[in-house]
């Protein structure tokens, strides 16, 4: 089936529906660097450079279609405007780039329509932005359902949750969301599993690869490597002396409040001076790197560590700055969740087949 990913950053929900046998035709954002992510780690599909807020923008991707069936949209609207995180603006014009989508889905007609962004999209400013996407598919008559994903519960290592409407065309019927793969939290992929086994890199070393030199113990580690011979993006970041000392007195799973009394003054906020616990999945990645740190080395994560503990594997490599990496990372919808959500459709799609 012929996909197109909209706000596709580096893709990551395109990874995840690529590795479940999907044609992603193409991926459209606005940001250089991502889509030189997008189109390296996705040799058969386009990154396309797009202003949503035209909206004749629709001409250009048009020719790129090139009379091709759009099967499946996706996309994750920026979500900037609905986060629990940063300042929250209901008059963001970001807001508004949901409906882009929908131009897209009256010129397609897509049979599933895929839309990913942060929970709180359901109550912020009294829901309206949550309304307004589900009164658009009403329109359109598509059956949708939504529902709040928990990333552990899919084997990625990372506590991360995800409003995901998946929507149906009338003539089809509804497609339910992925059935969780780990009920009990005493199986979920921990952080120490996702990156125990990567190159500690804390004296400063500067290699763009780094071979593999040692085994991986765990499964997940394992599954990263495939396809792999050694490690791109895994550069430190060179603390100060008095960075390093404070991370220092951070116990594990701790987090400023653990911090010695005048230590740490500088940052004092829910994820301030937050170092990982190896024995639990990570906190949710983000765009940044300044507030998390190694569950045993005194320094933030790599943009790899973060890659692998967002389930990209470890031939998926990251262009442009480091900065850029990062964001690109953490902008991203785990691979992981794009594969369970991918086959979950295409499973209930082929069984509607058959019973025609």
């Amino acid at each position: 089936m012929n996909v197109i990913d909209f706000f596709s950053g580096c893709g990551g929900l395109s990874f995840g529906f690529v590795q479940a046998g999907y044609n992603v035709i193409i991926g459209i954002d606005n940001d250089t660097a991502a889509l030189q992510t997008f189109e390296y780690n996705h040799p058969n599909s386009l990154g396309l450079m797009l202003d949503l807020f035209d909206k004749n923008y629709l001409e250009i991707l048009d020719k790129k279609v090139n009379n091709r069936v759009v099967d499946v949209i996706v996309g994750g609207p920026p979500c900037q405007g609905f986060s629990l995180t940063g300042a929250r603006d209901s008059h963001d014009k970001r807001n508004q780039l949901f409906r882009s989508m929908f131009l897209a889905i009256d010129k397609y007609q897509p049979k599933v329509v895929v839309i990913e962004n942060v929970p709180g999209l359901q109550t912020l400013y009294g829901g309206y932005y949550y309304n307004e996407i589900t009164r658009e598919f009403n329109e359109r008559k598509y059956h949708w359902e939504a529902k709040v994903l928990y990333a552990p519960e899919y084997g990625i290592p990372q506590i991360r949750r995800r409003l995901v409407f998946i929507a149906t065309r009338q003539d089809l019927r509804p497609i339910k969301h992925p059935i969780p793969i780990i009920t009990d939290p005493v199986n979920y992929v921990t952080t120490e599993e996702a990156i125990s086994d990567l190159p500690p890199v804390i004296n400063g070393e500067m290699d763009e690869f780094i071979p593999y030199d040692n085994e991986a113990e765990f499964p997940y580690a394992k599954k990263m490597r495939e396809g792999s011979l050694g490690i791109y993006n895994h550069i430190p970041t060179i603390h100060s002396d008095l960075v390093i000392s404070v991370i220092s007195q951070v116990p594990e799973g701790g987090n400023y409040k653990d911090l010695p009394k005048g230590v740490g003054n500088s940052r004092k906020f829910n994820e301030a001076w937050t170092r990982y616990d190896r024995h639990k999945p990570s906190k949710t990645i983000d765009t940044g790197h300044r507030n998390h740190f190694h569950y045993l080395y005194n320094r933030v994560p790599t943009v790899r560590e973060n890659a692998r503990l967002q389930s990209f594997p470890d031939k998926f490599i990251f262009m442009g700055t480091k900065t850029q990496q990062y964001r690109q990372v953490g902008n991203a919808v785990p691979p992981i969740l794009g594969y369970h959500i991918a086959k979950a459709i295409e499973e209930q799609l082929n069984e509607q087949g058959k019973d025609n």
